[in-house]
């Protein structure tokens, strides 16, 4: 039995003690991935609210894709259920390459919830029960492992014991969790739901440092109350981008999508704030909130005079709900309302659920290796906002991770650990166990140093084969596309590199192009498609006895297409990955003055973050946010460059007293 404890909420499954032949049916390990990534994603872990989606409806965007894109490479469920469920696909970031492209979709509530309902209470060997747990049943560790202590179990409210030989704790704001509204609070870890009180009280007393962040949530409109008319209107992607590599296309057409509005606040939005300051203890306390979603108090305080998108989202097909995304509010209820009205469109909008603010507990990730396994207690894993991050997509990483070592743990099996190098996921774990949080943690493209080789388009590549051969998480279909996937791509660039035309010939051939034909020297097809107007089609159509099979994939073809793009910057990069890696162990020297260092490209800012932070190696400073890849590049070279100068010098007085020697036995030959 391995328990999973979810949002103040327990649940344990049950495996067959046996392995069956195959790596596919590696149920014992698969089971538990699937389970830790049900549960964040879902948010409580029962029966009737299995698959809930606690605050925002929607998955994804700018670096949260990336997690959803390595999510599903692992073989996470969140990805596919997103896939039949969601009512606006749409990639962000566009304007920008590949690597930064954020995929992200909104979700109908209900279709999600049904959906994850369905895959789990149909998985086989797994049991879902409902309880709150109030105490960690505890042991004398193993000694061979770090930890004071070894978890076997869970005490329930009711008194009731279930045995583990893994728990996996993922809370979200369920810790001793409080909600506000104006001056008022009351105990929840989200509306509806009790705190887990009892559970806090247990981690606190173990000696795990704790501290107390907040979050919030918009107020909900209704829909018919909204003129849309005067607004400005986003339609969904033509085709639209599924977040799974096993689905070739989401479940709705792009014409049967629901699209989404954008209006603004204004400055009597911004008067109603800062005059009722007074009523709202949630902004006046000083535990930390997201920097990065912060409520629309944050921001009329921070940017003051400053207009503010309010996107309205649709929460269904069939919903008559609008979610106001960049409206978290914790005013008086009766001021959220006087104040919605003041926004263009929404003069006539009616309120059906206040906004709120949430704060809770969370624990310092620094107390977390990178297997997500306690240094205090062995076999307790931590996952999610119990760490300090904000979002689904973050904890879906953090949950199946924990799944994974939660299993490997128990079959005695070394962990499985992603590095900075090799996905979002790692940068994710890598910066919460290294330097910890003391705001919710949400992920960005900016903090990912070698972003151009770690893009969606190939997730899997990155991860699927790892986790197919060392956790035993990836199913045998999986495997098998991503193995297709992988040698098609291999003989595509290939026959790509194959192809070369003069580059008259190429122009006669593609018109569209904008080649140079002043010189008519040999060019490859491969660079041909780097050209920013020539895709994988229009290249068939000039050559096809050898392309055109290329095309009959579409996700093939635009990653080709990805590949060719980035294939000199990228070896470029592989180049700079793989000096990082064999000189992040290189000490910087303690008296660097970073504020005067010259003969070093750094920013301003760059150089005021090391100055703070000291780093004593190369990468330790790498993982200093703010601190940019080529920053790090740029200061490792330098200091490369200086300690062989040194070594140069140090020679020199050696060299001097033989040139002084000389010296004496030439005036004595004279």
């Amino acid at each position: 039995k391995l328990l999973f404890y979810f949002r103040g909420k327990w649940s344990t499954t049950t495996i067959i003690p046996v392995f069956t032949v195959g790596k596919q049916n590696h149920l014992y390990e698969h089971v538990l991935i699937k389970h830790s990534l049900y549960a964040r994603c879902s948010c409580v872990f029962c029966l009737f609210c299995l698959g809930q989606m606690s605050c925002n409806p929607s998955f994804g965007g700018i670096g949260k894709g990336h997690l959803m894109r390595e999510v599903d490479a692992l073989d996470g469920l969140c990805s596919r259920i997103c896939d039949q469920s969601g009512v606006h696909y749409k990639v962000l970031n566009r304007r920008k390459g590949p690597a930064v492209w954020g995929l992200r979709a909104q979700i109908d509530r209900k279709l999600y919830k049904q959906n994850m309902q369905k895959e789990i209470l149909n998985t086989p060997q797994l049991t879902v029960r409902e309880g709150a747990v109030e105490d960690l049943i505890l042991e004398e560790p193993e000694p061979e492992h770090a930890g004071k202590c070894r978890v076997s179990g869970v005490v329930l409210m009711d008194g009731s014991i279930v045995y583990a030989e893994s728990v996996i704790l993922t809370t979200g704001t369920f810790l001793r969790g409080m909600i506000v509204i104006g001056l008022e609070m009351h105990p929840a870890g989200r509306l509806g739901d009790q705190p887990s009180i009892g559970l806090a009280q247990t981690l606190e007393k173990l000696g795990f440092v704790m501290g107390r962040l907040k979050t919030g949530t918009p107020p909900r409109i209704a829909k018919e109350t909204i003129n849309f008319s005067i607004l400005n209107k986003q339609t969904p992607d033509n085709p639209s981008i599924p977040f799974s590599f096993v689905n070739k296309a989401v479940w709705i057409k792009p014409e049967d999508q629901l699209p989404c509005y954008l209006t603004h606040t204004n400055p009597k939005v911004d008067k109603i704030v800062l005059e009722n300051l007074h009523l709202n203890s949630h902004v006046k306390e000083t535990t930390r909130g997201p920097r990065y979603c912060p409520s629309i108090e944050s921001k009329v305080l921070r940017f003051p005079n400053r207009l503010h998108q309010v996107w309205l989202e649709p929460e269904g097909m069939d919903s008559d709900l609008i979610y106001p995304q960049g409206l978290s509010v914790t005013l008086p209820a009766e001021l959220q309302e006087k104040m919605i009205t003041c926004i263009r469109g929404l003069e006539k909008a009616k309120m059906i659920q206040p906004g709120y603010g949430v704060q809770y507990d969370y624990l310092d990730p620094r107390q977390i290796t990178p297997s997500l396994e306690t240094h205090l207690v062995q076999r307790l894993f931590f996952a999610g906002q119990i760490n300090g991050t904000t979002g689904y997509e973050e904890a879906a990483a953090q949950g199946v991770i924990a799944g994974i070592n939660a299993s490997l743990r128990v079959s005695r099996k070394p962990p499985f650990i992603i590095s900075r190098t090799e996905g979002y996921i790692g940068v994710l774990i890598d910066d919460l166990t290294t330097l910890g949080t003391c705001e919710p943690y949400r992920m960005f493209t900016s903090r990912v140093e070698f972003r151009l080789s770690l893009r969606p388009d190939n997730a899997d590549s990155r991860l699927t084969f790892r986790g197919y051969k060392e956790a035993g998480c990836v199913s045998q279909q999986r495997y098998e596309r991503a193995s297709w996937m992988k040698s098609s791509l291999k003989e595509g660039i290939s026959v790509l590199k194959s192809i070369e035309f003069s580059s008259s010939k190429w122009k006669k051939l593609i018109p569209q192009a904008s080649i140079s034909i002043v010189k008519s020297l040999p060019i490859r097809a491969l660079d041909v498609l780097k050209y920013e107007e020539v895709d994988m089609e229009l290249l068939a159509k000039a050559v096809p006895e050898s392309l055109k099979k290329y095309t009959q994939c579409r996700e093939l073809a635009e990653r080709l297409k990805i590949e060719a793009t980035y294939e000199s910057v990228l070896n470029h990069q592989l180049q700079e990955i793989k000096e990082v890696q064999q000189e992040e162990a290189l000490q910087l020297p303690e008296d660097l003055d970073y504020l005067t260092l010259r003969d070093v490209s750094l920013s301003h800012e760059v150089r005021e973050k090391l100055h703070f932070s000291r780093p004593q190696t190369i990468g330790a400073a790498s993982r200093i946010p703010g601190v940019t890849p080529a920053a790090i590049i740029n200061l490792l070279r330098f200091v490369k460059t200086t300690q062989q100068r040194q070594g140069a010098m140090n020679k020199l007085p050696q060299t001097d007293e033989y040139l002084h020697d000389t010296d004496k036995l030439q005036e004595t030959e004279l």
